[in-house]
């Protein structure tokens, strides 16, 4: 049985089972879901200043931290327990673009020549990840949510919003990927 949960799965099981928790959160309370306001709730209960924006009932979305936990938890379940000893599977196409970046191990599920610790002190390392982390934290603040409770809660509901953020989210990664990466990758 462990050998069939291990093996890779057709992209579409997870797409059906992401899918589903739209109409289940619905069922259940109509409960909107998305990661990025567990950060909020999380600093709402933990830190009692007396900032408006986190002076809100934050026990009522107490089931959205459980639902993170979750994550969290399944996520260190999946690594260490679940992880597929093979190489992650990588398009031929993918593997000659990523080799020009210098990009060529494919063992772990995150290329090892940028998620290291010595990238972590460069100039490479300090745009990819704080400069990075910022413009990913600006983004979901700016926009009233992260890609999952865009793209996945808000287009569900016919959300405007939700279609022009999700519309930004992907031409900014479009160009991140063919403008900003080669420029960052040649420091």
């Amino acid at each position: 049985m462990l050998e069939f949960i291990q093996q890779p799965w057709h992209w579409s099981v997870a797409g059906i089972f992401i899918g589903l928790t739209v109409p289940t959160l619905l069922l259940l309370g109509n409960k909107k879901f998305g990661i990025s306001s567990s950060l909020r709730h999380i600093c709402a209960a933990c830190v009692p200043a007396g900032i408006s924006f986190f002076q809100y009932d934050w026990k009522k979305e107490l089931w959205n931290l459980f639902f993170v936990l979750g994550v969290f938890i399944g996520g260190i379940i999946a690594a260490y327990l679940l992880s597929n000893p093979a190489d992650v599977v990588v398009s031929e196409a993918t593997k000659t673009d990523l080799a020009a970046f210098g990009i060529t191990d494919y063992s772990k599920l995150m290329p090892a020549e940028i998620f290291n610790f010595d990238n972590l002190l460069t100039i490479k390392g300090f745009i990819l990840f704080v400069v990075g982390g910022f413009l990913v934290g600006f983004g979901t603040r700016y926009a009233g949510g992260c890609t999952s409770g865009h793209a996945i809660m808000g287009l569900s509901n016919l959300q405007w919003p939700s279609l022009v953020a999700t519309c930004c989210f992907m031409a900014g990664g479009f160009f991140s990927t063919h403008i900003l990466l080669p420029l960052i990758f040649k420091l």
